[in-house]
């Protein structure tokens, strides 16, 4: 019986990490100063539209912040404890982003029913320009992460509230424009109502997808019946068993099975050649194979019945 062991060189280079950090940098930034502007002239227009996007867009530089300390955390090296290293910090970053969006929209939701009942009369101006400035500044941060999102949870999330924070203040420039026309109080709740419903929508994949990971679930975009298909199918293999395949993080994936070969050990050089092709099959990038020659045989218990002792002849 005999095992081997594949860790395949990380996909990110140095050079992919350095662009990767100064886009968390670049966003973080540009929309930490666009939160206080924008929170700023919605308390002083009365536009809970303003308010509830501010808070959203919050909510959104919290979430870049600890998708950014999960990234730098995933490059720390293993230890004697933590033997797979830090990279599992990613996925506890986007349960973390997830739950910061269900708090966020709570809040936002809990003011906006409050203003349908008590309205304001909200600057419709103020919100057509500060909204406007908005999607210039969503928009550029989501391009900033348009080209990880195929590769990373935390990135497409980041891809996804920025593009998403841009549509939304497409609808509060609209809504601006609305109140000039028409003076009706009620378009500025609804129109947060409409950010509540699409910041709901993008958290609820969010939080889908990081539970998923996080009980360790096979990633998307991975059959496992293909995976066992695969290995069943190798030369010399007539079982496979005790197979499992998880994310190591949101970005890498591992895997370990049996293999049951009953003419032998095949060498180093197989093992080498399955860790190849499941890295660049499957994405699969740490693999652990353990080959053997044969079941073990059956050591249970056996049983045997007893007739009952007649009793003694008088």
């Amino acid at each position: 019986m005999g095992a081997g062991h594949s860790h395949a060189p990380s996909r990110a280079l140095p050079g992919q990490r350095h662009r990767k950090g100064r886009a968390f940098a670049i966003g973080i930034g540009l929309n930490t100063a666009f939160v206080l502007v924008e929170a700023g002239f919605g308390l002083w227009s009365g536009s809970m539209a303003l308010v509830a996007d501010a808070g959203h867009n919050l909510s959104d530089v919290a979430s870049l912040a600890i998708a950014w300390g999960a990234s730098i955390a995933a490059r720390r090296p293993a230890n004697a404890r933590v033997t797979y290293g830090y990279k599992a910090g990613s996925i506890l970053a986007a349960l973390a982003n997830a739950g910061l969006l269900l708090v966020a929209l709570g809040a936002i939701l809990f003011e906006t029913v409050r203003r349908l009942f008590d309205p304001v009369q909200p600057e419709g101006w103020t919100m057509i320009v500060i909204a406007g400035i908005g999607i210039v500044i969503n928009a550029a941060t989501a391009l900033l992460f348009a080209g990880g999102r195929k590769h990373d949870i935390n990135i497409r999330a980041a891809f996804l509230h920025m593009a998403a924070d841009a549509l939304v203040s497409i609808g509060v420039v609209v809504a601006g424009g609305l109140i000039l026309v028409t003076g009706a109080l009620w378009i500025d709740p609804v129109t947060s109502l409409v950010i509540v419903a699409v910041i709901g929508w993008g958290t609820w994949g969010l939080l889908k997808d990081s539970v998923r990971m996080g009980l360790l679930a096979v990633p998307e975009g991975i059959d496992a019946g293909e995976v066992r298909g695969f290995l069943a199918d190798l030369p010399g293999v007539a079982a496979v068993h005790h197979l499992h395949i998880w994310p190591m993080s949101t970005t890498e994936t591992a895997l370990t099975t049996h293999l049951e070969m009953p003419a032998g050990h095949p060498g180093d050089a197989f093992l080498h050649d399955v860790a190849h092709d499941l890295e660049h099959r499957f994405g699969i990038g740490h693999a652990t194979m353990q080959v053997e020659t044969g079941r073990e045989p059956d050591c249970s218990p056996q049983t045997t019945a007893i007739p009952p002792l007649s009793p003694p002849q008088r």
